[in-house]
């Protein structure tokens, strides 16, 4: 799994992050909130294991901030502050489980491949359902059909992942780089235009015919599917 870990403690978090590489995890470590809250709008990930009590922002603004932008990327909370008040409410926040400190790695562990189960049949339930809604657009993906407000779409095979990619994260920041890698197969090519190009394309067939646009445009930062 590719793991974010949040975790100021200048000891413990390289711990952590060292045993969950030699369980064969990509960790990414963070010792400041608003540096993890970042990297999470920008990249995907499996899990996140968050502190309470960083430098920058908490982990639970970071929390807050991400299921406020609909990110439903698994969480787990790694703090010392385990009174039943902070424990709820890190689950109200958004939180899928609490570990407080001190703690044995192994139950670390066995709580973090847990989550990851658990992610993996949510998405293969996801994966179950061949057709994708948002608002009045639909996206098939055994017949290769699209449709809004009933009319037919007629899409190229990389407009059709591209508007499949975005339909499955709705709500959420997509970075220029994040369609060159998922979409395209592509390493980071500041040169390349494809994705603009194909943009324009696909804002061109699935929008402007249209009232409401779906796909906007967050400048220097990068798309969002969605109303």
């Amino acid at each position: 799994m590719r793991i974010l870990l949040l975790e100021d403690d200048n000891q413990l978090g390289p711990w952590i992050a060292g045993g969950l590489r030699e369980e064969g995890h990509v960790v990414d470590h963070f010792d400041d909130g608003k540096d993890a809250l970042i990297a999470a709008m920008g990249q995907d990930y499996d899990l996140l294991i968050l502190d309470r009590m960083v430098p920058g922002l908490d982990g639970l603004a970071v929390l807050k901030s991400l299921r406020a932008s609909k990110d439903t990327t698994p969480a787990l909370f790694l703090t010392a502050l385990g009174e039943v008040d902070a424990r709820v409410e890190g689950f109200e926040a958004g939180g899928d489980d609490y570990l407080t400190k001190p703690f044995a790695f192994v139950e670390l562990s066995a709580r973090v491949n847990a989550l990851g189960r658990r992610r993996e049949t949510s998405e293969s339930g996801e994966a179950a359902s061949t057709i994708l809604r948002y608002a009045d657009l639909s996206l098939d993906l055994l017949t290769r059909r699209c449709e809004r407000q009933g009319q037919p779409i007629e899409l190229m095979a990389k407009e059709f992942k591209l508007l499949e990619y975005f339909m499955r994260r709705p709500g959420r920041l997509v970075t220029r780089t994040m369609l060159l890698e998922q979409v395209w197969d592509m390493s980071f090519d500041p040169t390349t235009s494809v994705v603009e190009t194909h943009i324009s394309r696909l804002r061109a067939k699935i929008d402007k015919p249209f009232e409401g646009a779906l796909l906007r445009t967050r400048r220097g930062e990068g798309y969002v599917f969605g109303q």
